[in-house]
């Protein structure tokens, strides 16, 4: 009873982090998850994994199996069509972006790396979501996609200690793909010929090498991590230290593809005296990273079974033997460097000096530099560098983000009162430069990009054969002012007031300045005489919010008419000059987003069940949307060669997110054996509700793929056609395509005018939004044994397998899957798979739009810790040794490589798309930390 007692006391006074200060969880009106620290401890490369079906709420994809690239965090569904719609980071006190952008120089070419992976894992304490208006309004304009706030590991009074972590892990592929052989492969062709009208050909055609090459097998391997953490923390009554290093390598399952950083990390707090203390947080890192070029497994796929992997001296066979061009994709992976290494320093120092007994001034002011380097070279060698003699390119970006806030905090209780104000201002400012040069036409390839001026063709725009020189600067400045209140009564009855007006130099004069309020009230009920003797209810807290934050996050300068550098040719003379490539939009404001949240905490059995429940409704309005430009601009004609459809953001149109939330965790079972229990569900429904009006209800951001913006439908919707068996000898023919004999694709002719086009018969086929997340999580130990199943999944999302659109076209040019063994044919006509033919366009139809949901043991863990008994007389307080597999096993319907995939990254309108990305991996781990 005792040990029970005093875990219900942790649980109503644990201290959580939240926007510029903490409070015990009892006294929060918002809604605020924090991570569970078991998630914290999983062997993962950056900390954004920890939220995955570990939080309510949040959904998290990893987007590519590349080592060290980013994955996409959305905080209670999409607000924003075209600005940034990841969630604010505060690492420390320091609020950071998580924009892959901060990372890319704009050279190297494939997945891009993230930012956050600069952190090590192991130097977090804490992680906090928070999620409603209420927690988020401090925040003002960017927290409307949620914020994710950050706390480190630092020293403590009197306890002193030195540990060490250590693991290596093996992966490889999730699945392969079944393609065809070169036997089957030589059948599709020679079918596809004969269809098209063409002769078939003969075995010394179709195989000249007697090649039977499987390219998965080649391009995959079992790949090998290691992670190396050393900590050591101190503590005195008036000065905690904290000092970390960290080493992490992991080679891709990719050929020669891999992630490395160095990290360290030194945080000090020292109290001068009672009334004065400093406290200081740096972490400094330095990653590299040989990304997989893009296309390159595209490639793998595609490239026929036929053509062999090297010739016959040894080298590497540069391209397809057939009509599809793709390149050798292992001599790509080996001989094409595409490199990017990243150096960034994060830290603060802050003074906090109590002016009263309950009044607090703080000021700290703290930089995030990040220096991005990017190295790609195509030796004349490989089949994307031979046209060009060689091709090198170099690019660099440099940022600098300064922040200096400066707060007075006033605690106060008297009798039942507690007060709590919270005032502040706050500056920042950012600053990135960057440039990109490159050279072709290189004598030799032993240079690589080390030497860009031996090439006899330097950077010359439209040249064709190198990059054209660039550079960028570009400067954005946020200045704040903030106030809070947090008022309770006898513990019951609590009140929070917020409000932050932000001003921002992206937007024109007259419209830089936007303001932020919220509201909450909470209720303890569990503290009502009429529940006190109600035993089995040891908690129980009711919440209500409204709000408003904002969203600014688009580039720089977008309000203002900017002028761009053009050549153009009179009277057969080249010169060169200016001219306006955008128009002035003095009105260009904030996005805002309007958020109302209720949601209850209860606690039953003394803690021994807790649940937390909420439901929302968020409205985003003056959505800032990157609109085409009429004609009448004048600017359509000046930027014709440079760009195709000249766009400028605007303030229109609305988006709606409303959702409920449902986190629930149980001591099920304690004492010598524990058995404890955490379930998340999530449920969000995202709906576009206005476009600007003017007759615009959609628009498509990118013609070669299905996504597509409409009103009344989610962002991440699919439009394309609607598959209707095939064309039958004397039936119907309705397609698109090229094919229009027996066997070919029929459609679904929706306006019934007896053919089939893209204007009419296109509809609405999905979105990649899913119906529900969640995640369970059941912890095991007895004794010194711990276990740990993690389960995670994801329902009712779609997914674009665009590349298994262009496996099924059939043509005989590239490879294709082993669906086609069940193509049409003569004597082959039940079957849903077309005929083979040479027609290589692909048609996007809902047989390519695919049910993305699965259901995954996301992370299997079981450990040792050695008794006390057996370290008693060593210098050892623990020893803890541990097994981890990850993406252990998945159930699901799609046929890709893997459902947790999305091509275009971050990009939230054109998500849910396959286009050969890098897939992921399951991995087992072993590993061992030690405490002196």
């Amino acid at each position: 009873m005792e040990i029970k007692l005093k875990d219900a006391q942790t649980q109503l006074n644990q201290v959580v982090v939240v926007g510029y200060g903490s409070q015990k969880r009892k006294d929060i009106t918002g809604s605020v998850a924090s991570v569970p620290a078991l998630a914290l401890k999983q062997p993962i490369p950056s900390l954004d994994r920890a939220l995955q079906g570990s939080v309510s709420g949040i959904q998290v994809t990893q987007a590519t199996g590349q080592p060290g690239a980013g994955v996409t965090v959305q905080v209670r569904g999409v607000n924003s069509i075209n600005a940034v719609a990841e969630p604010l980071y505060v690492i420390d006190g320091f609020p950071t972006s998580n924009s892959n952008s901060l990372t890319d120089a704009g050279v190297t070419n494939g997945p891009k790396i993230n930012p956050l992976a600069s952190i090590n894992t192991s130097d977090i304490e804490s992680i906090e979501v928070l999620k409603d208006a209420s927690a988020t309004a401090i925040y003002g304009t960017r927290g409307a996609n949620g914020v994710i706030i950050i706390t480190t590991k630092k020293g403590k009074a009197g306890v002193s200690s030195i540990n060490y972590d250590g693991s290596f892990g093996r992966q490889e592929v999730i699945k392969t793909l079944l393609l065809l052989n070169s036997t089957q492969w030589e059948a599709l062709r020679n079918d596809a010929l004969i269809n098209t009208g063409k002769t078939a050909q003969t075995e010394a055609q179709l195989n000249p090498y007697g090649a039977n090459t499987d390219w998965q097998a080649v391009a995959f391997r079992k790949a090998y991590s290691q992670n190396h953490s050393l900590s050591i923390f101190s503590g005195t009554e008036r000065t905690r230290l904290a000092f970390s290093g960290n080493y992490f390598k992991q080679d891709g399952i990719l050929q020669n593809t891999n992630f490395e950083r160095y990290a360290g990390r030194v945080n000090v707090e020292h109290d001068y005296n009672d009334k004065f203390k400093i406290s200081s947080y740096i972490t400094g890192s330095r990653n590299t990273a040989q990304v997989a070029p893009q296309g390159v497994v595209p490639a793998i796929l595609l490239m026929t079974p036929t053509t062999p992997v090297y010739n016959a001296d040894g080298s590497f066979y540069v391209k397809n033997v057939f009509e599809g061009t793709y390149g050798n994709p292992i001599n790509t992976l080996y001989n094409q460097t595409n490199r990017t290494t990243t150096s960034r320093i994060l830290g603060n120092i802050a003074g906090d000096y109590k002016i009263t007994e309950n009044l607090t001034a703080r000021v700290l002011a703290g930089v995030d530099i990040i220096d991005n380097k990017q190295n790609r070279y195509l030796p004349a060698t490989v089949y994307e560098g031979a046209g060009y003699s060689g091709l090198g390119e170099v690019g660099t970006l440099d940022s600098f983000n300064w922040l200096n806030e400066n707060t007075l905090t006033y605690n106060k209780k008297f009798g039942k009162h507690s007060l709590n104000v919270l005032a502040g201002f706050t500056q920042q400012q950012f600053k990135a430069e960057g440039a990109i040069t490159g050279s072709s036409g290189f004598v030799s390839d032993y240079d690589t990009f080390n030497n860009l001026g031996s090439g006899s063709v330097t950077s010359v725009s439209g040249s064709g054969f190198a990059i054209a020189p660039s550079s960028s600067s570009n400067v954005w400045a946020l200045k704040s002012y903030l106030g809070r209140v947090n008022y309770g009564f006898n513990s019951k009855y609590l009140l929070t007031l917020t409000l932050r007006a932000d001003g921002s130099s992206k937007f024109a004069p007259g419209h830089q300045w936007a303001s932020f309020p919220s509201a909450a009230i909470a209720w303890n009920a569990s503290s009502e005489d009429f529940l006190k003797n109600v035993t089995a209810v040891s908690q129980l807290k009711l919440r209500l919010s409204a709000g408003q934050t904002g969203n600014s996050d688009i580039p720089a300068y977008q309000s203002y008419s900017q002028l761009g550098y053009y050549r153009y040719n009179f009277g057969n003379s080249t010169v060169a000059g200016f001219a306006p490539n955008s128009l002035y939009n003095p009105n260009l404001t904030w996005e805002k987003t309007s958020q109302y949240d209720f949601g209850f905490d209860l606690g039953l059995f003394k803690d021994r069940i807790t649940v937390t429940a909420d439901i929302y409704y968020k409205k985003t309005t003056n959505l800032l949307l990157y609109l085409p430009l009429p004609a009448t601009s004048g600017l359509t004609i000046i930027t014709n060669t440079a760009i195709a459809n000249p766009q400028q953001y605007e303030n229109v149109g609305s988006v709606q997110n409303k959702g409920f939330e449902l986190s629930i965790s149980s001591h099920n079972l304690t004492g010598g054996f524990v058995w404890n229990t955490s379930l998340v569900f999530a449920v969000n429904r995202n709906k576009v509700l206005s476009l600007g009006g003017n007759g615009v209800n959609q628009f498509i951001p990118d013609s070669s793929l299905p996504s597509i913006i409409k009103v009344g439908e989610p962002i991440g919707s699919f439009i394309g056609y609607k598959t209707n068996g095939l064309i039958q000898a004397g039936g119907p023919v309705l397609t698109p395509a090229a094919n229009t004999q027996p066997g070919g694709q029929n459609y679904v002719d929706i306006n019934g005018d007896g053919k089939i086009t893209q204007a009419a018969d296109r509809v609405i086929l999905g979105n990649a939004q899913p119906k529900f997340t969640g995640g369970i999580t059941n912890t095991f130990s007895y004794k010194g044994i711990d276990l740990s199943v993690f389960v995670q999944g994801s329902y009712g999302n779609k997914i674009y397998n665009q590349q298994r659109n262009v496996l099924e076209l059939g043509t005989g040019y590239t490879n294709a899957t082993t669906t086609l063994l069940n193509r049409w044919t003569p004597t082959n006509t039940n079957t849903d798979v077309h005929s083979a033919y040479q027609d290589p366009a692909p048609t996007i139809s809902d047989r390519f739009v695919e049910n993305g949901s699965y259901l995954r043991l996301k992370s299997l863990s079981l450990g040792y810790t050695f008794p006390q008994s057996v370290l008693s007389k060593s210098p050892i307080k623990k020893i803890r040794i541990y097994a981890n597999a990850q993406n252990l096993a998945t159930r699901t319907k799609y046929t890709g490589y893997d459902p947790e995939v999305s091509s275009n990254e971050q990009s939230a309108i054109t998500s849910g798309v396959d286009n050969g990305a890098y897939p992921n991996n399951k991995s087992f781990i072993l590993g061992i930390g030690i405490t002196l």
